[in-house]
């Protein structure tokens, strides 16, 4: 082993500040110059100034209005929610009720059909006094003529025969 000692290394301190010239200056500052940065002069590059003091920014304003942004946002959630619902009973019931309204629309149709239907004419129309005519008659549509004569019907013959 050798007993030789480590290097020792001393820490390299700087020069002290060059005086200003100008008066009222604040010491290790001097006027800028084309080569030096923000004014300092070259002695001064190695010194390093103490951080400025934390700015203690009120936080009690910024809290609240976080909560009160959390908050808003909440209850617009629960609003919008509740719109949302309200809304969907609504389509519901118009839902329900367009079911029914559908339902009653086939009744009436097949009802109208119904009495649409040849027998049931024929019928209605014999409740109202009305027979029904064996010969009718046919118009020849340019000039008018009458190419059949109708003849009157008779009560007794359609109510015995039909």
């Amino acid at each position: 082993m050798s007993t030789a000692a480590a290097p020792r290394y001393e820490p390299v301190v700087p020069p002290p500040p060059a005086r200003s010239r100008q008066a009222g200056a604040k010491p290790g500052l001097q006027a800028p110059t084309r080569g030096s940065p923000r004014g300092r002069s070259v002695a001064d590059a190695g010194v390093t100034e103490p951080p400025p003091a934390p700015v203690a920014a009120p936080r009690a304003p910024f809290v609240m209005l976080v909560l009160l942004l959390v908050a808003a946002g909440i209850v617009g959630l629960l609003v919008l929610n509740t719109k949302i619902n309200e809304d969907s009973f609504r389509l519901e019931g118009l839902r329900d009720r367009q079911a029914t309204l559908d339902v009653r629309e086939q009744q009436l149709r097949s009802e109208l059909a119904s009495k649409q239907s040849p027998g049931n004419l024929a019928a209605a129309a014999r409740l109202l006094g009305l027979v029904q005519e064996d010969s009718p008659a046919f118009l020849y549509l340019p000039d008018g003529r009458v190419i059949e004569v109708p003849r009157p019907a008779r009560a007794d013959r359609t109510q015995s025969g039909g």
